[in-house]
């Protein structure tokens, strides 16, 4: 089973720690500006009582901060952080064994956590209301249940998919946050500050340049930023300006928009096969050799957001703007008493 434990306390001589890019207080923390000036009360409020912070759900598309920000909530409250995820915890004990481990305050992450299986989710109902487990002792007619106290503590849940989230579970949460993708400006903020941690010059173009195709995404933009210094260093000076920036990302397969090949491929799929659409998911993931659920949580939600596919009760459908930024000529809508092909 996978876990993990940190330490709450950041310590700044930790290089390991600091290359992980990965911000360490809520002041550092760029983005997400009403999360943050909540999450700054709720846990000045609890520290005022001594008490540990409500449980929270954290959801959103991937790679937005939902671990950083757990991390942070620990170090921010002075305590540990056990670190495990939903496919992890296979059994009721191994979750059980999680809470017995635990000290008092200490914050539980549990990544996408919708992925619990309903009798782990069992076990963790009264953990969440009473601190406490049920354990069965025994089998048969002579089985009886004890229950144990665990420590109070503060569960942090992070899904990529709220919906499919139980709803006894989502009630238990008293602390819910929707991480939403971030503007350009912020991600150049970010992406000039892992800049210097990993000691590269840059200029604020090149910056924004990288921010401006990140998808909205911090885990992106410092993936792109790694490569791009590669770039640099091989091809440049060194210093990430913004025709390097430019050269380094085209070179990637990314466009102005942020699109890779796989979006591309889409969106020509779907024009050059289907006329715009509409065409239905798996027909789409067929034609394009993309499983199904990547294409529906990896590159549509980016698509939808650009503007580029609307979904119907046929399928999906690309907009003008898609075939204008695909620079190709939208076809003319059917005759009356043509026949459209469904999918």
């Amino acid at each position: 089973m996978e876990e993990r434990f940190m330490t709450g306390d950041f310590q700044p001589e930790d290089s390991a720690v600091e290359l992980s890019l990965r911000p360490h207080t809520l002041r550092d923390y760029v983005g997400q500006e009403a999360v943050k000036s909540s999450l700054d009360i709720y846990i000045q409020a609890a520290l005022s009582r001594h008490d540990a912070l409500d449980h929270m759900l954290l959801y959103g598309p991937p790679g937005l901060g939902k671990t950083t920000l757990a991390t942070i909530v620990a170090a921010e409250m002075g305590q540990n952080i056990r670190v495990t995820s939903g496919p992890a915890i296979e059994r009721p004990g191994d979750l059980a064994s999680i809470l017995a481990n635990l000290n008092q305050g200490d914050v539980l992450f549990i990544d996408e956590i919708h992925r619990l299986s309903r009798s782990v989710e069992e076990v963790l109902y009264p953990a969440m209301e009473d601190f406490a487990i049920d354990i069965m002792i025994g089998k048969g007619p002579t089985a009886r249940s004890i229950r144990v106290a665990v420590p109070k503590f503060t569960l942090v849940g992070a899904t990529t998919r709220a919906g499919q989230l139980s709803a006894p579970l989502r009630d238990r949460f008293g602390i819910l946050f929707r991480l939403e993708m971030y503007k350009p400006e912020e991600l150049a903020a970010i992406v000039t500050r892992s800049a210097s941690i990993l000691g590269v010059e840059a200029d604020r173009e090149g910056m924004l340049e990288i921010a401006r195709r990140s998808r909205g995404t911090p885990r992106i933009a410092n993936r792109m930023l790694k490569r791009v210094r590669d770039y640099a260093q091989v091809r440049g000076s060194g210093v990430i300006t913004l025709d390097i920036a430019r050269e380094a990302i085209a070179m990637q397969g990314v466009d102005e928009l942020g699109l890779d090949k796989v979006d591309r491929a889409v969106l020509s799929c779907m024009m050059d096969k289907f006329a715009g659409g509409p065409v239905g998911l798996d027909t789409l993931a067929a034609t394009t050799g993309e499983d199904a659920v990547t294409i529906e949580d990896v590159y549509e939600p980016y698509l939808m957001q650009l503007g580029f596919i609307m979904k119907t009760p046929r399928g999906r459908v690309c907009t003008p703007a898609a075939w204008e930024h695909m620079k190709r000529t939208m076809p003319s809508a059917p005759k009356d008493g043509q026949m459209k092909m469904e999918i």
